[in-house]
């Protein structure tokens, strides 16, 4: 995750500590810990039922509940070992988390043992009640997805008044006193839309949103080909650059981040070296302290059925299920080569990230659009925007 506003503008927000590790920076000094501990964010797709039927969908999500989901019991058994092993945030996500109404309840147990809670969704089935729930619980933020205006949305969501609702769920959120962002995932159908989507933050006064790159995971893989070329991706993030410091400088507090291709870092740091040299030094350590793609590192996952990824696309793949082996022992296992690959992963890099003089702050970028393109795990990704000559091998 590339925090544009912030590696800009020089903002901080609640994420730094972890991002950064460095007290002096950190909106939640007392996350500090969980930061230095390198203890994974976890994300739990709770449920594989889904009201909508999006086309990129990374989990195969369905109008029907998976049966052999995790049960409530189940649930607060994976809760309670995140607890204990220090693992800082849990995303509840889907299918659509909405959708369980056991959500309230594993929420409040996660924020008593100190997790931060959110919820990743679609928006569409948050209600004025639903809201205030959310609120009463204390879930931290509310991640509300819509992938373009309102006819570009509704086709990618595979329905018809999805991008009123979801908008309409992001106003009961803030009128019950929520946090909610936006999440936008970017390709060839929708990136027209971008200035469009930009534009309603400042409209709605959402204070955040999550810019992703296409992973070519689920039903993202039928994308593939839509994927955006370098040039775009470049202009992609000149255009966010631009927003991110026009907000800043009028007094907004909207915080643009990019999700899913650590290249944004690398781009971000050339581009600044140009006009700001000085700024650049300093963002170029806060990408360090960052380090790049951090999946089976800083952010696993774990599926309706138990299941333990290295992150919410690496479905196809599992390091074991918690119903066997809590979470805490499957993930600090590095008997599995692919763990274990993952924790020192530079090594083992091939191709343009194997020679690339920004591991330190890439990481190899990720692993899993390699391993859909080329067979490999270890192979270059192939959205990776920079040419030969920005990352040395020229």
């Amino acid at each position: 995750m590339i925090d544009i506003t912030r590696l800009l503008c020089g903002t901080v927000h609640i994420g730094d500590a972890l991002r950064y590790a460095d007290r002096s920076e950190a909106a939640r000094p007392d996350m500090l810990r969980f930061a230095l501990e390198k203890k994974p964010v976890v994300v739990w797709n709770m449920t594989r039922q889904c009201n909508l039927s999006c086309v990129h969908c990374y989990a195969h999500a369905k109008p029907c509940a998976d049966p052999d989901e995790l049960t409530t019991r189940e649930a607060q058994a994976l809760i309670d070992d995140l607890g204990q092993f220090g693992a800082p945030v849990l995303l509840f996500s889907g299918g659509e988390p909405f959708v369980r109404p056991d959500l309230y309840d594993l929420g409040r147990r996660a924020i008593e043992h100190g997790i931060r809670a959110v919820i990743s969704t679609n928006g569409t089935l948050i209600t004025e009640e639903a809201a205030l729930r959310v609120k009463e619980v204390g879930f931290s933020y509310v991640g509300v997805s819509l992938d373009g205006g309102r006819n570009t949305n509704d086709r990618f969501r595979g329905q018809p008044g999805a991008f009123d609702a979801a908008l309409e769920g992001i106003r009961n959120c803030h009128a019950a006193g929520v946090k909610a962002g936006l999440r936008f995932t970017v390709n060839k159908r929708n990136v027209n839309d971008l200035p469009e989507i930009l534009d309603l933050l400042e409209e709605e006064r959402i204070v955040r949103c999550c810019i992703y790159h296409l992973v070519y995971a689920g039903r993202g893989t039928r994308l593939m080909d839509e994927d955006l070329s370098p040039d775009e991706t470049r202009r992609v993030m000149d255009l966010l650059m631009e927003r991110a410091v026009d907000f800043h400088q009028r007094g907004l507090p909207t915080e643009l981040l990019t999700v899913d291709n650590h290249a944004d870092g690398v781009y971000l740091y050339l581009r600044l070296r140009e006009r700001d040299p000085e700024r650049a030094e300093e963002v170029l350590t806060l990408l360090r302290r960052n380090g790049g793609n951090s999946s089976g590192v800083g952010i696993g996952d774990v599926d309706q059925r138990g299941d333990v990824h290295a992150d919410q696309f690496w479905s196809h793949y599992s390091f074991g299920n918690v119903r066997q082996r809590p979470f805490s022992q499957i993930w600090t296992d590095v008997s599995d080569p692919i763990m274990a690959g993952l924790k020192n992963r530079r090594p083992l890099l091939k191709g343009r990230c194997g020679a690339c003089k920004w591991q330190d702050i890439c990481n190899g970028n990720f692993r899993v659009r390699a391993e859909a393109v080329y067979g490999d795990v270890w192979a270059q990704d192939p959205a990776c925007y920079m040419t030969d000559e920005e990352i040395g091998i020229a």
